[in-house]
């Protein structure tokens, strides 16, 4: 815990990597406002709570975590996971989950599970987060086109149906804004300027509409402030509320029905799998992410420890109104590219972000949903990786296509959880049916120039491969086929490189056949700390059960003296 933290102030900075720091901080936030704001939105909640995550999380995670340079916040792959939760137990329920899936965190952080990221297949990462960015990207449609439609409810099939019937009433108001400021999302990255290319779009988005009103009375579209409403202490107003983040409990916020939530073990146990997939998703981007940034920075971050930072995160924000949180790929890269080297810089981002709150929120009310829609979508774009996509499709071998395929049409249709949980298992079945094919028992022909001429009651077996739960039985198998003049068996075991139980099992039963047949058994060339594992389930090498040789030379002139 607090590693990063430990790491960079031993490090003693000098005031150049302060100042570094402090302006990567300054530039990450500026790109984190609107971004902020925007992940609430999409996650079905109020945009300050955003905000609220990005100050908190993003400030706590820092300082206890293990990656000195992530910037953590609400992150777009969450949008899939945090809309159904926001929608069915609403804001209260959302944070309880994001304060459940904290303890989840901090938990495999101490159990060590920090080289998570390790165990899950490329095909499967790429394919779920391809099936986020649709999703994200399908769900912006309503407010980039202006769609008449009350609220996009049900599945996805069900969300689509709903977009295609109401095509028809596309408000060429809120398109225009919305592919103004997608085109300066796409235009002003291409000038190469210092200024982020979300300040600058959503800045033109705002003022266009405000022009436009002034020209045309008619020329009205949704803002922040419009669509967004709160009340505070009996004071009631639009966008987003100019007040600090508050401490209260997340079980007294509301739920669905707007009472408070309240705290139950029904409840807990409604938002447990919830829970569970935010923590799991968490993980695999925040070190995801720690990896790719020590890849850019030359540095190495603890996996565990930021596992425990972004647990701690995820515990403290909800206290004060933010949803979940994980470390976010493309701020920490901006980060680095801007000078960040410390903690410092995240910390920086998130007081930025408070400064925001008390003086610029008047201002951020008018920025258009149409506009925070484009920026979305350009985010979800972003994030499908279409190159990787379509380059592992064309040159990856089938099962890993077939990986790819299913884990991104299960992300789209139904669940996350489920296409991770599916991906995992069908990535290692089709891992275990290679590792079978790879493995075999091939006898040698007796007048091999590599052994000799050997006698006809000497037989020797190549063993290749690991030799598991699913490959031992069936490389083992033929062994069990013997001529009736066949005295010895040899296993010359070189190339095998693992034995579990299931192959020793398989073993002594190939033994015990070989030995009612008055047929020796000889391992050759099994390496040692294998060779200790057959020992300690009871096959030793007293005469008439198994001997072992260090090579195959002596596995057969031991063969010879025992005929």
């Amino acid at each position: 815990m607090f590693s990063a933290l430990k790491k960079s102030l031993a490090s003693q900075s000098t005031f150049a990597d302060i100042q570094a720091d402090i302006l990567a901080g300054l530039t990450v936030g500026v790109i984190a406002l609107p971004l902020s704001m925007a992940l609430a939105i999409a996650s079905g909640v109020a945009p300050q709570h955003g905000l609220y995550t990005a100050i908190v999380a993003g400030i706590v995670i820092a300082i206890s975590g293990g990656s000195k340079v992530n910037i953590s916040g609400p992150t777009a792959a969450f949008v899939v996971v945090l809309l159904p939760i926001a929608s069915q137990f609403g804001i209260g329920g959302l944070l309880v989950s994001g304060f459940m899936a904290g303890i989840i965190l901090i938990t495999m952080g101490l159990g060590k599970l920090g080289k998570l990221i390790e165990i899950v297949p490329y095909p499967v990462v790429i394919g779920f987060t391809a099936g986020i960015a649709v999703v994200i990207g399908t769900l912006q449609l309503k407010d980039f086109l202006g769609l008449d439609i009350e609220s996009l409810d049900g599945d996805y099939l069900n969300k689509v149906t709903l977009i295609a019937n109401a095509l028809a009433t596309i408000n060429w108001q809120e398109l225009l804004v919305g592919g103004l400021t997608m085109s300066m999302l796409v235009i002003w990255p291409r000038l190469r300027s210092k200024i982020p290319a979300h300040l600058v779009a959503l800045l033109i988005g705002s003022v266009s509409v405000w022009l436009l009103s002034l020209y045309s009375q008619d020329f009205s579209v949704a803002t922040i402030g419009s669509r967004f409403h709160y009340e505070i202490d009996g004071i009631k107003g639009s966008g987003i509320p100019s007040i600090l983040p508050a401490f209260d409990w997340p079980w007294n916020l509301a739920g669905a029905d707007g009472k408070p939530i309240g705290l139950s073990f029904e409840l807990i146990r409604l938002l447990l799998p919830s829970a569970i997939t935010i923590a799991i998703l968490g993980s695999l981007e925040s070190l995801l992410c720690a990896v790719l940034a020590d890849g850019m920075t030359g540095k190495k971050h603890n996996s565990n420890d930021e596992l425990i930072g972004q647990g701690i995160g995820n515990i403290i924000a909800p206290l004060f109104g933010g949803i979940p949180a994980t470390a976010a790929i493309a701020r920490t890269a901006a980060s680095i590219k801007a000078g960040s080297s410390s903690p410092l810089a995240s910390i920086v981002h998130g007081l930025f972000i408070l400064g925001a709150i008390l003086a610029l929120t008047p201002l951020l009310a008018y920025i258009p949903m149409a506009s925070m829609a484009a920026l979305l979508l350009v985010v979800a774009w972003n994030m499908s990786q279409a190159r990787q996509f379509m380059r592992t499709l064309k040159i990856a071998p089938r099962d890993d296509v077939i990986v790819l395929i299913i884990c991104f049409l299960l992300t789209v249709l139904f669940d996350m959880t489920v296409a991770v949980a599916v991906g995992m298992g069908l990535a290692a079945v089709l891992f275990i049916r290679r590792s079978i094919t790879l493995t075999s028992a091939t006898k040698v022909e007796k007048n091999h120039a590599s052994y000799g001429e050997l006698p006809d009651s000497i037989a020797i077996y190549d063993i290749n491969g690991s030799l598991f739960f699913g490959s031992a039985q069936k490389a083992l198998q033929a062994i069990s086929t013997v001529t009736p003049n066949l005295r010895v068996v040899i296993l010359d075991m070189t190339e095998v490189n693992m034995l579990d139980m299931s192959a020793i099992v398989a073993m002594e039963s190939i033994n015990e056949s070989l030995a009612k047949q008055n047929i020796c058994l000889i391992i050759s060339s099994l390496q040692e700390r294998m060779v200790l594992k057959l020992h300690r389930v009871g096959i030793s090498d007293k005469p008439a059960e198994v001997h072992f040789s260090g090579t195959l030379a002596d596995a057969i002139t031991l063969a010879k003296k025992m005929l």
